[in-house]
């Protein structure tokens, strides 16, 4: 059963070093990731899971061990998921980008809590597809949480990486919202065509968390939401 969650936007912007010069821009959402993710640790969980978007080639069950890499942002620096530094179990499959950030947000965090997995969402995926995902993790033992990383729309200024979209601020206005008070309803009913179209990449992973929370009664908290680059930011934590 689900009884903890934090969502967390995945830009490799949040990892400073990828960052570089402009690393004190996102030192808010740092922070906030890194509350979001005491919420976890507080709920003492048997098992986390690190859900994120992937292409559909990386989608998928990844086991911890797996190693993630920003080597293709420029900086020679590599994570693995749920395995402390100096630990010698076996290296799984690469990480998509998304559960590299998560991985590297656990490291910070110094995760010691429950074993950690990870899960690669194909951002296409139907609602009724993420639906069924989540429960199957929520049944995967008796206290599981989930690290939830996804980006809201990238169409928020003419500068963003997908230019300017008038329904932007509308779309990520109303998912705050919804993350932020824990409303599954919402989440369950985003349009997939309309996120795929803002390219926002956390579709598919909140509504895999809709799905997961279903009859948990969890209530949610609102942490941080910005659109630093013309793209959505938000976290928030539930229990």
């Amino acid at each position: 059963m689900l009884v903890a969650a934090a969502v967390c936007p995945c830009p490799p912007l949040l990892v400073p070093e990828v960052a570089a010069g402009a690393a004190s821009e996102l030192d808010d959402a740092r922070t906030a990731c890194k509350d979001a993710l005491g919420v976890l640790a507080a709920a003492r969980p048997d098992l986390l899971l690190v859900v994120g978007p992937a292409e559909a080639g990386r989608a998928g069950p990844y086991p911890a061990g797996s190693t993630g890499s920003f080597e293709g942002f420029g900086v020679g620096l590599s994570v693995r998921l749920g395995v402390p530094p100096g630990d010698t179990a076996p290296a799984g499959r690469g990480l998509p980008a998304s559960l590299a950030v998560g991985a590297w947000l656990l490291d910070r965090a110094r995760w010691s809590g429950a074993a950690v997995e990870g899960l690669g969402v194909e951002e296409r995926l139907p609602a009724d597809g993420c639906a069924l995902a989540g429960k199957e993790l929520a049944a995967r033992a008796d206290r599981v949480a989930l690290l939830v990383m996804g980006d809201g729309s990238a169409c928020r200024t003419v500068k963003a990486p997908g230019y300017l979209d008038e329904r932007a601020v509308d779309f990520d206005t109303a998912v705050t919202r919804a993350l932020g008070d824990a409303d599954l309803p919402v989440l369950s009913s985003l349009d997939a065509s309309l996120a795929y179209a803002l390219r926002a990449a956390g579709r598919a992973p909140w509504q895999v968390l809709a799905g997961a929370a279903e009859g948990a009664g969890l209530e949610g908290q609102l942490l941080y939401a910005d659109a630093p680059y013309g793209v959505g930011y938000t976290v928030a934590a539930w229990s």
